[in-house]
């Protein structure tokens, strides 16, 4: 599913990196793709549109297959290029880690609810806690790194099983487990955060 996927990607029919799953924005993407080909518009991947597709163009690569983030980031906020910076973009839902103007990694993220929204605004790390708790909501926040008040960037295993369908307290919620560990173990208490 992914290289059918990507292959959309390349193309400029599929509107989002590939996630490996096959819905209704797939399906259209590929309608789209066989009407322009003329293959009729069915959104059911057969051997002619298969074919069609690999002729298109070269094989996905593994950057293309397997991106860093389902959304593309957007251009870092201007306080992001200087430092040590995590960089939080509302508008692309992800979370550059960037020092002194270069990415590092980049991760998707979500956001708190229309009542419980995450903070805009430049922060700074002002503690980390591996294995903390919530006190408020009693829910694991691994990997945590506070920013402002009760709101941290940290792994969310209720992101990584449902997605954008939910929404955190507040904080940043991070999908990829292994990542934001990672981070944890780099970032500094007085580092900034960007949250744009």
């Amino acid at each position: 599913m992914r290289a059918l996927q990507a292959r959309l990607w390349l193309l400029g029919f599929f509107r989002q990196q590939p996630t490996g799953y096959f819905g209704d924005v797939t399906a259209q993407a590929l309608a789209a793709f066989q009407r322009d080909r003329g293959l009729g518009a069915s959104g059911v991947l057969d051997a002619a549109t298969w074919a069609r597709l690999r002729a298109a163009g070269p094989a996905p690569t593994k950057a293309a297959l397997y991106p860093e983030t389902t959304l593309p980031p957007t251009r870092p906020d201007p306080r992001c290029l200087t430092g040590r910076a995590l960089c939080v973009s509302k508008k692309s839902r992800t979370l550059a880690w960037m020092v002194d103007g270069r990415v590092v990694s980049v991760m998707d993220v979500r956001f708190g609810s229309a009542y419980t929204p995450t903070r805009d605004g430049t922060f700074k790390v002002y503690w980390k806690s591996r294995d903390h708790v919530s006190t408020i909501y009693h829910t694991p926040m691994p990997y945590a790194l506070f920013f402002s008040g009760g709101q941290a960037v940290h792994y969310s295993p209720d992101f990584a099983a449902r997605g954008y369908a939910g929404a955190s307290h507040g904080c940043v919620n991070v999908r990829d487990k292994a990542k934001v560990a990672a981070l944890f173990d780099t970032v500094r208490t007085g580092d900034k955060v960007i949250v744009y």
